[in-house]
């Protein structure tokens, strides 16, 4: 087991996948000499030579150059990995919610949100390094400071794919061999995109499926009374509140900053403010409840439920970006007073006492904007 264990965190093993798929790193150009005076180029590129030719900064920002050999692929897991980023589930939840099943949607927002934060606060905490370059091709230096298990893509993928089947298999007629295989097709290829990106090993990947697929198991039965439990309190919104807000407050602290917190901050906050969101819906009437009838046929796609479906989800997106950019400014202004910070200080947006506080509320107010006041508009608009 052990053995099987260093095999798949090899960061070799990484390398060869890149390199059946057409991913080469490119050949180290030749060190220039340097010219005089400050200022002078750090390398051939201008972005930075080899160690030991020049004094290297604290941070540097090189991006390694590459070869790409087989383009089918390259684009395949580009668009792979598109669909395992945070900002696509943050457009693709809404979309379900306004189009196909607030149902579906709400199940689908608690288990990503939870399994997220599960995969990112593991992260922290085992300090796994991802895979070492050389000899692994790194496509995203975004997020090369973080650790590497396990891999949360590969978490997302898992539990949306699967979640939608299992939500959805009792509510709509479909082939469920059919979403099953769709399930399998979305994860998998989301999964491979982290190993083609060099940002995962396959220990890494095989963990966030595992962590998913383990916790889908054991909360499925326990679904429909966590449904419920958005109505058995009033204070329930209370505490869906400050509970995500500590949980970022007090996350644990890395030697170096990563985007690390500030994306689970996001997650939490939106998970946060589209569940009190739910709460707050049946006073308008705005969702449909599930109910004890036979399962309901899938709709038909016609021109006319396309044209409308982007419709909605125009005119919702938009409304969202909106509220975002407006609470995101308010935030930040008014905790720059507070602390007496200036405003053009983009690193002061790193610090504790200010990133968790207006990701918190931007992105909370972004949640709730989605769940209430976009149908509110849409009922207005007649779009519903």
């Amino acid at each position: 087991m052990a053995a099987l264990l260093r095999s798949t965190g090899d960061s070799q093993l990484v390398a060869r996948f890149q390199r059946r798929c057409g991913l080469y790193p490119a050949p180290p150009e030749a060190p220039q000499e340097p010219r005089p005076g400050p200022g002078h180029p750090r390398g051939a590129n201008g972005q930075g030579g080899r160690s030991g030719d020049f004094p290297q900064p604290s941070v540097q920002k090189y991006t390694q150059k590459y070869i790409v050999k087989n383009y089918f692929y390259y684009y395949l897991f580009k668009i792979s990995a598109a669909m395992g980023e945070e900002i696509f589930y943050i457009t693709f939840l809404p979309f379900t919610y306004w189009n196909f099943d607030p149902f579906v949607s709400r199940r689908l927002i608690i288990i990503w949100v939870v399994l997220m934060y599960i995969g990112q606060i593991s992260k922290d905490i085992l300090k796994w390094p991802r895979p070492s370059s050389p000899p692994v091709v790194k496509l995203e230096k975004r997020l090369a400071n973080e650790f590497g298990m396990p891999s949360t893509h590969a978490m997302a993928a898992t539990s949306i794919s699967f979640t939608f089947l299992l939500s959805s298999m009792n509510r709509y007629e479909y082939p469920f061999v059919l979403g099953l295989m769709l399930a399998i097709l979305f994860s998998t290829m989301v999964s491979l995109s982290r190993i083609y990106s060099g940002m995962h090993t396959v220990l890494d990947v095989i963990g966030g499926i595992l962590i998913s697929g383990l916790f889908i198991a054991v909360t499925y039965p326990a679904w429909n009374l966590i449904d419920h439990l958005e109505s058995a309190s009033l204070l329930f919104p209370i505490c869906i509140l400050v509970v995500p807000f500590f949980l970022c407050y007090n996350y644990p602290v890395s030697d170096c900053y990563t985007p690390t917190r500030a994306d689970t901050t996001t997650v939490l906050a939106a998970g946060a403010g589209g569940t009190i969101g739910f709460w707050i819906s049946p006073f308008f009437k705005l969702v449909s409840e599930p109910t004890e009838s036979a399962i309901q046929s899938l709709p038909l796609l016609t021109t006319k439920t396309l044209v409308l479906g982007l419709t909605r989800f125009m005119v919702g997106i938009v409304f969202v970006f909106l509220v975002r950019q407006l609470m995101q400014n308010l935030s930040l202004q008014v905790l720059y007073s507070w602390f007496k910070v200036v405003t053009r200080n983009k690193e002061a947006r790193q610090r504790l006492e200010i990133e968790v506080p207006y990701k918190f509320v931007t992105y909370s107010s972004v949640g709730i904007c989605a769940t209430v006041f976009v149908p509110m508009l849409h009922q207005f608009l007649g779009l519903l």
